[in-house]
């Protein structure tokens, strides 16, 4: 019989209905292993060798007739170092797979997606207004600019300022003109350069995070450059000091910084320099500018230990008992114009300074010796005493000092004086708040810290920027307010005054006028300026010759961009005229102020102060036991 062979040819089986075929076909029906019937076959052909070559298999057509032997599955997974089961494999794998989709997949196409840049939030107001503010300095540079100044209208100027001075080398160039003048004023330049460096140790987070750093120290440092060269920085006893460069005489018609309306670019005429022989007012205050930028430049240690030098120089010329006389008593060059009326508040403000520049307890022990806070008046709670100018250091002094009570504590023998700069401190505070009716205000809500009288946007500044530097304080020690008599009051009250009057400043009055050329769209256009009112290029206009740009009532060829004018009167008017300066004239110790606040109030580079960099020279304070009572006698 022929059966058809599935792989292909033929398959004969014979069948002859004997016994043998009988009995293979029941060992077909057998329930044998199948694993051991090639032996069991083997056996039964054996009996009947008389068959055999008929019957014997081989193994192919054994494999044929049986099918392949029928593997038992395992039921675990042999990983070499690993025995699991066969489904905890299964699982792990598709876990494996399952967990690539969720996690590694989206990974991979957002890395391989293109990538776009989250932006940052905006700046706000005053942060922009702070970026122009600083520009003005930029602007009131003298002596040969650099590159990056930075206002395309400035050049080089002054570059024979002091040229005649033979213990001088290379003269007195460079530093600032003071306001819409020529003239370089040193009393007020110095007060101009130590907030610059108060408002950078408390808020050099701050100017990092607006990207202002580098340019604000570089402002301190031409500043304190400039200010080295006034005197024998090298010697550790002087006799005199350069106060000025420049000038004029009231009603004078010699040409001179007033009379002439001119470029600092194009000036011809003679530029007298000032010398002081006595000075505790400008020594003081040059002391402090030196000593605050000291610890500004902390990293530059060659530069720090220079000024610190500087500054204990000029602190022994002011503390010369011989040398009290007011540095511009009887100078017609100084005193209309930067006359200055006590020179204790700047004893005080310089030896606090420079205790922090040097840790030298001699610095801190005359801050608070009492015969230095009666001469300074500084108890005598005189409002006017409150207000912090380019003459009046006293309040910004106490508040230094405050601020060594509330975060050092030492204690004996500096805690009774502390404590008291402390109260007065909060008083200060107290009246600039309208309810306490110490200070009039414009019904704009401008606080009027000098009675009405023209340029009052510089007292603004100052008074916004230590009470937004009280609130830190406070803050930064968890203390939520201040009492004020028998009221307390939160610190969200005095944070909101200083706001208040810079945004009046920005804008936010009667007029909708913003003081600060250059920020939104509404800003003087004829500020008393030489230079931002002089077109500039190669025609060059005579001292006479440029007063023709002076009387214009075309606007200014050039915006003073970040300048603060002199602001509007108590009934909130502004007159943008030129020749109106107290309205329109920009002033350095001004813009400090201004730039301090601005930078105290922006929340850009977050909240709060620099705790500890400005005690980074004090050396560890242990309180002193005070002495003991003396021996009781019956």
């Amino acid at each position: 019989m022929h059966s058809a062979n599935h792989w292909g040819g033929s398959l004969e089986i014979a069948n002859n209905g004997d016994s043998t075929a009988e009995e293979y076909d029941r060992s077909r029906n057998l329930d044998w292993d199948k694993a051991s019937i090639n032996h069991q076959q083997q056996q039964q052909y054996n009996n009947y060798d008389q068959y055999s070559h008929r019957h014997n298999l081989d193994e192919t057509q054994q494999s044929w007739l049986l099918g392949p032997p029928e593997k038992k599955k395992k039921k675990h997974v042999d990983l070499g170092c690993i025995v699991c089961s066969r489904k905890a494999f299964k699982y792990t794998i598709y876990g494996i797979i399952i967990a690539f989709l969720v996690i590694a997949l989206p990974t991979i196409i957002a890395k391989t997606l293109p990538k776009h840049k989250t932006r940052p939030s905006p700046p706000d107001n005053y942060t922009i207004a702070l970026h122009k503010a600083l520009l003005f300095f930029n602007a009131q540079k003298s002596g040969k600019l650099p590159k990056s100044n930075g206002i395309p209208w400035r050049g080089d100027s002054g570059l024979k300022d002091g040229s005649k001075l033979t213990d001088v080398k290379g003269g007195l160039i460079g530093g600032y003109y003071d306001a819409g003048d020529n003239t370089k004023f040193h009393f007020p330049m110095s007060f101009a350069m130590t907030m610059l460096s108060w408002s950078v140790i408390e808020y050099e987070h701050k100017y990092r995070a607006i990207g202002e750093y580098d340019h604000v120290t570089d402002l301190i440092k031409w500043g304190t450059d400039y200010l080295l060269r006034t005197f024998n920085s090298t010697a550790t006893k002087i006799d005199k000091i350069y106060s000025q460069v420049g000038g004029s005489l009231n009603n004078s018609r010699t040409p001179d910084d007033h009379y002439c309306w001119q470029r600092p670019e194009d000036m011809t005429y003679e530029r007298p320099v000032q010398t002081a022989n006595s000075g505790p007012d400008l020594a003081g205050e040059m002391a402090a500018a030196l000593a605050a930028a000291s610890i500004v430049f902390r990293d530059n240690t060659q530069y720090s230990r220079k000024l610190v030098k500087g500054a204990e120089t000029l602190f022994a010329f002011a503390r010369d008992f011989g040398k009290r006389t007011s540095y511009c008593r009887g100078n017609p060059y100084i005193e209309p114009f930067y006359n200055s009326t006590n020179y204790f508040d700047e004893f005080m403000w310089g030896s606090a300074w420079l205790y922090y520049a040097t840790g030298n307890k001699t610095y801190i022990s005359l801050a608070t010796n009492p015969g230095l806070s009666k001469n300074s008046k500084a108890f005598f709670m005189i409002p006017d005493l409150s207000v912090l100018s380019w003459d009046n250091k006293l309040p910004a002094a106490m508040l230094l000092l405050t601020r060594m009570r509330i975060f050092l504590n030492p204690g004996y023998p500096y805690e009774e004086m502390l404590s008291s700069y402390h109260n007065v401190t909060s008083l200060t505070m107290c009246s600039y708040l309208q309810r306490y009716q110490v200070f009039n205000f414009t019904k704009g809500g401008l606080i009027q810290l000098n009675h009405g009288r023209g340029q009052s946007l510089q007292y603004v500044a100052n008074a916004a920027f230590l009470a937004s530097l009280f609130v830190d304080y406070m803050n930064a020690t968890g203390v939520p307010g201040w009492n004020c008599g028998p009221t307390y009051i939160s610190l969200d009250v005095l944070r909101r005054f200083a706001t208040s009057q810079m945004n009046y400043i920005l804008g936010d009055n009667p007029l909708k006028m913003s003081y600060v050329v250059g920020y939104g769209n509404k800003f003087p256009r004829h500020v008393h300026h030489r230079g931002a009112s002089i077109p500039s290029g190669k025609t060059k206009y005579s001292c006479t010759g440029g007063w023709k740009w002076r009387d214009t009532s075309n606007p200014n060829p050039h915006n003073i961009t970040g300048a603060m004018v002199g602001g509007p009167d108590k009934f909130d008017r502004f007159k943008d005229a030129r020749k109106n300066f107290s309205y329109t004239e920009p002033t350095l110790a001004g813009n400090a102020g201004l730039v301090a606040a601005l930078v105290s109030l922006t929340s850009s580079g977050g909240y709060g102060v620099d705790k500890n960099t400005i005690f980074s020279a004090v050396p560890p304070l242990y309180p002193m036991s005070p002495p003991p009572p003396p021996p009781w006698k019956p």
